[in-house]
């Protein structure tokens, strides 16, 4: 049997996003393996909602193309689109009087007829989203009255219920305690779909992703495996931050303590630390971080 070629599924090449006179995002490539856990990694303002949103097709590229399958997604159709990629949301509200098993049975749209009913899949569908993120007992309750937790929840268990095959989420571990950000990673890792992920927790990163990238002011200054990426020199470059890394796990994925920010004096020393494969840099298929 042969893998999948290089066109099979999403992927951006030289995305480029501009908003309010400025560049937000400037010549990123994102061409995710299939069935693996991609990490966006990067301080606030550094493009990963935008990449994410480039990738959904909520927005369009100011330069360069995001293609399924080796097709424009302005080709490909929203409904069609919807049935492929579900995208889970920093945050989400509403003060619609809606139960959490509404809100679960709008990821069924895309497969559903126009003004069609729910079919025996659809609500199969929807009662296995549930279910896979503890959610089952929770059905019948209203959605705005749920914590922030349990509303994030909501909104993967909504996602799950799309059955897609590709994965967007923007920060999907906020307002969850550690007990459920482990349990929800668990579960994206589990799933064998192509997940894209954008994190700030850099040990959590570290534990869960197959590869990450990591943005910096709009552009894609490393990429590969979290034990290439993540280095003390890296982090103090992207982060401003000084931090002692340890590998002493079975897979010898790093762990990461902080020790402090470093010295403002010290900003432009840090602009050129660490920087690997800076432009244009096509993750889980570019060129290993050295």
């Amino acid at each position: 049997m042969t893998g999948p070629t290089e066109d099979t599924g999403l992927r951006g090449d030289r995305l480029a996003y501009a908003a309010g006179g400025s560049l937000i995002l400037d010549g990123v490539d994102l061409a995710p393996r299939p069935g693996t856990v991609t990490g966006l990694l990067g301080p606030n303002g550094s493009g990963k909602s935008t990449l994410l949103r480039l990738l959904a097709g909520v927005l369009a590229p100011a330069s360069g193309v995001v293609t399924l399958d080796g097709r424009p997604l302005e080709r490909v159709g929203r409904r069609a689109l919807a049935r492929r990629v579900a995208v889970v949301e920093q945050q989400a509200d509403s003060q619609v009087a809606l139960s959490v098993l509404d809100v679960v049975r709008l990821g069924r749209v895309p497969h559903r007829r126009a003004w069609g009913a729910a079919s025996a899949e659809d609500e199969a569908a929807v009662r296995a989203a549930l279910e896979r993120t503890g959610l089952g007992d929770r059905a019948g309750r209203l959605w705005h009255t749920l914590s922030g937790g349990e509303r994030q929840r909501v909104q993967v268990a909504r996602a799950l219920a799309q059955q897609p095959r590709e994965l967007l989420l923007d920060e999907p571990t906020n307002h969850l305690d550690i007990q459920h950000q482990l349990a929800l990673l668990d579960l994206i890792t589990e799933l064998g779909l192509t997940s894209v992920v954008a994190l700030h927790d850099l040990n959590l990163a570290a534990m869960y992703c197959d590869r990450v990238v990591v943005l910096k002011q709009g552009r894609a200054v490393a990429d590969g495996t979290p034990q290439e990426v993540l280095t003390e020199a890296l982090i103090a470059d992207v982060y401003g931050v000084r931090a002692s890394l340890t590998r002493d796990g079975p897979d010898g994925r790093p762990h990461i303590r902080f020790l402090g920010t470093l010295p403002a004096e010290r900003n432009g020393e840090r602009r050129n630390v660490g920087r690997t494969n800076v432009g244009r840099t096509n993750v889980g298929q570019g060129t290993e971080s050295s």
